[in-house]
C-alpha cells in the first residue's frame, strides 16, 4: 500500500510538473497564434522577440537601474516601437504578396533582432530575478515547482484576457475581419497597418512575458530562442489559428513529454524528453492536419 501511494503521488507530480512547464510552451505559441490569426503569416521572428523583449528588460534594469516595473513599461514601449517598424519598413511594403514572401520576410527579421540585441544589451548569460519564487512547493506530500505554478496562473489570466480582447472589443473584432478576408475588411474601412502594428504589438507583450518566465527559469541567454521551436509542435496539436487550442496543446505536449520521459524513457535508452514532442506532433499531423481547433480549409474546384 505504501508502494501503490508513493508510486501514485510520483506520477502526479510527473503529471503536474509537465501540465505546468506545457503553459511555458503555451505562453510563446500565444504569440504565433496571434500574428497568424492577423495575417495568415507564420511569424518565424516569435522566438527572436521572445529573446530581445527579455534582454531589454534586463538591459534596462541594468544600464538605468530602474525598478522591474518602470523597466516592464519601457521594454513593453521597445516592442510597439518594433512592431511599429516591422510594419513600416518590411510587411507593410509587403501587402498582398504570397505568404511564403511574407514567410521569408520574418525569417529576415528575425536574424536582424538577434543580432541587434545582442549588439545592444550583450551576449552575455544575464540572471534575471524580479522576485518570482522559486524551489519546490509540496501539496499532499506532492512536489510542485513554485515557478512553474506561477507560470501556468499567468498564462491562464493572459489567455482569458485574449479571449476577452479579441470577442469584446472593437479592436479585437477587427483583427478577427482581418484574419477571415483582408480584402473585405479594407473595403470597410479596417486599417490593415493599424491592425498589424496592433497584433505586432501584442505578440511583443506577450514575448516579453514569456521571455520572463523562461529567463527565471534558464537565464536570459542566446538559446532561449530555441525554446520558441518548442512552440512548433504545440501549434500543430491546437492549431495555427487557435488561442484555446495554444493551450490545450502546450497542456499535452509538456505532461506528455514528462510521461514519456519517466516511463517510456528508461525501455528505449532515455533522453527523449526533447524529440518526443516532435514526433507526437508528426503522428498527430497524420489524421488530423488542422489541429484540435484549427479550421479546416476546404478548396473548391
Amino acid at each position: 500500500m505504501q508502494n501503490f501511494l508513493g508510486e501514485f503521488y510520483f506520477f502526479i507530480e510527473v503529471l503536474i510538473s509537465g501540465l505546468l512547464t506545457g503553459t511555458l510552451y503555451s505562453l510563446i505559441a500565444l504569440g504565433f497564434v496571434l500574428i497568424f490569426k492577423a495575417s495568415g503569416v507564420f511569424n518565424f521572428a516569435q522566438g527572436a522577440m521572445m529573446l530581445f523583449a527579455a534582454l531589454s528588460f534586463v538591459g534596462i534594469q541594468e544600464k538605468l537601474g530602474v525598478p522591474w516595473p518602470v523597466a516592464f513599461v519601457l521594454a513593453v514601449l521597445i516592442m510597439v516601437i518594433l512592431a511599429y517598424l516591422v510594419d513600416k519598413l518590411v510587411l507593410g511594403k509587403l501587402v498582398n504578396q504570397e505568404p511564403i514572401i511574407l514567410f521569408m520576410a520574418t525569417i529576415g527579421i528575425t536574424f536582424f533582432i538577434d543580432g541587434f540585441g545582442q549588439t545592444v544589451w550583450g551576449s552575455d548569460i544575464k540572471v534575471l530575478d524580479i522576485g518570482i519564487p522559486t524551489g519546490p512547493l509540496f501539496i499532499f506530500d506532492i512536489l510542485i515547482d513554485k515557478l512553474e505554478l506561477v507560470a501556468g496562473v499567468v498564462a491562464g489570466v493572459m489567455v482569458a484576457g485574449l479571449a476577452i480582447f479579441f470577442s469584446k472589443t472593437k479592436v479585437g473584432r477587427a483583427l478577427r475581419a482581418v484574419a477571415d478576408d483582408h480584402q473585405a475588411a479594407l473595403s470597410v474601412g479596417i486599417s490593415l497597418h493599424h491592425i498589424w502594428i496592433i497584433v505586432w504589438s501584442v505578440a511583443g507583450l506577450v514575448g516579453l512575458i514569456a521571455g520572463i518566465m523562461w529567463g527565471t527559469k534558464l537565464g536570459v541567454q542566446f538559446s532561449l530562442s530555441l525554446v520558441a521551436l518548442k512552440a512548433l509542435p504545440v501549434l500543430i496539436l491546437g492549431g495555427f489559428t487557435s488561442i484555446p487550442g495554444a493551450i490545450v496543446g502546450g497542456l499535452i505536449i509538456g505532461a506528455g513529454e514528462k510521461l514519456a520521459e519517466i516511463y517510456i524513457g528508461p525501455f528505449i535508452g532515455g533522453a527523449i524528453e526533447n524529440w518526443f514532442a516532435y514526433m507526437l506532433a508528426m503522428v498527430f499531423l497524420l489524421f488530423r492536419p488542422q489541429g484540435l481547433f484549427g479550421e479546416k480549409i476546404i478548396e473548391r474546384v
